[in-house]
């Protein structure tokens, strides 16, 4: 079957990190921004981002033709009564796009956020699901109808 995940993640990783001005793009793509891991279980995929200290209301999750888009942020601290000694976690909007192959029930995604981690949900489309076709086969002489059952693979396409 084809993954509906295309190739590999160098298409989803357009706009890893991206965050409001360059230099915190570049500390955030540096420090891996938005993790994640995918995989198919039975009829639907699972991806799971790791967002820490993201504000679960800024999570905004799109779908536009094939383009899965994840954007969260996390607010810098901002206490003017602090003098900072280091700070190494970035801050700001960050953005991830994974493009995705035909196949996908695109419209039925759930996505859920706890302890820091979103976790989607994308099944696979019923005309994509692997399903079963009997085959009518006539025996012999006798005209007797037999039923032999096939498993079909299942019909994805990439474009």
């Amino acid at each position: 079957m084809i993954d509906p995940f295309t190739t590999t993640f160098d298409a989803m990783d357009r706009l890893v990190g991206q965050l409001a001005s360059g230099a915190r793009a570049t500390a955030a793509s540096a420090s891996g921004g938005m993790p994640l891991d995918l995989f198919r279980a039975g009829d639907h995929y699972v991806l799971t981002m790791d967002l820490p200290g993201v504000d679960p209301g800024t999570i905004d999750v799109s779908v536009e033709d094939r383009t899965l888009t994840i954007r969260a942020e996390r607010s810098p601290r901002t206490d003017p009564d602090v003098q900072w000694l280091a700070r190494e976690r970035p801050s700001g909007t960050y953005a991830r796009q994974l493009t995705v192959g035909r196949g996908l029930a695109l419209d039925q995604i759930s996505a859920s956020y706890e302890d820091g981690v979103l976790s989607l949900t994308i099944p696979v489309a019923e005309e994509a699901r692997p399903r079963r076709i009997e085959v009518a086969h006539r025996a012999g002489s006798s005209g007797a109808a037999t039923q032999i059952t096939a498993e079909a693979e299942p019909r994805t396409t990439e474009g």
